[in-house]
């Protein structure tokens, strides 16, 4: 018997697929659903998710250039370039940009490569012709992804 591995993954940026400001490095998909890769660009005073969880994936946030909030443990905290923020299954997060003059370029690891593009894409068709979608409506298709929003 022979054993011959699964073939190299190479994936060219001009190749990747994007959704709004997140471009798709490396999805579940091409991985064989190992991790996804992802790069997002936050513009100066940019929001993000606020508190929310994944129950079967972990995520990673290694900030590549500018900085970029992130909570974490019940706590907000500043990650600038070259900083990593691992945050393991079920633990309660977001990120949003450091400040009203402060972007942010940063990869977000995602373990395993669960298909998490389709979020991103969902986002930008549910905002798509400046359609403002109501919070229940944001919280149901989220849930949809694995992400439970955790609102006050």
């Amino acid at each position: 018997m022979t054993y011959l591995p699964d073939p190299a993954t190479f994936s060219r940026q001009e190749d990747q697929a994007s959704a709004g400001r997140t471009r798709f490095v490396a999805t579940g998909s091409q991985t064989r659903g190992d991790f996804g890769l992802f790069e997002v660009t936050m513009a100066p005073g940019g929001s993000g998710p606020g508190p929310h969880l994944h129950r079967t994936f972990s995520e990673s946030f290694h900030v590549l250039e500018g900085s970029l909030a992130v909570l974490a443990d019940d706590e907000w905290t500043t990650a600038h370039a070259g900083d990593l923020v691992y945050v393991p299954r079920s633990s309660v997060h977001g990120f949003r940009s450091a400040g009203p003059d402060v972007g942010a370029r940063f990869l977000i690891l995602f373990t395993p490569g669960i298909p998490r593009e389709e979020y991103f894409t969902g986002l930008v068709e549910l905002h798509a012709g400046g359609r403002t979608p109501s919070p229940a409506e944001i919280d149901a298709f989220a849930l949809q992804h694995d992400q439970l929003n955790l609102r006050d």
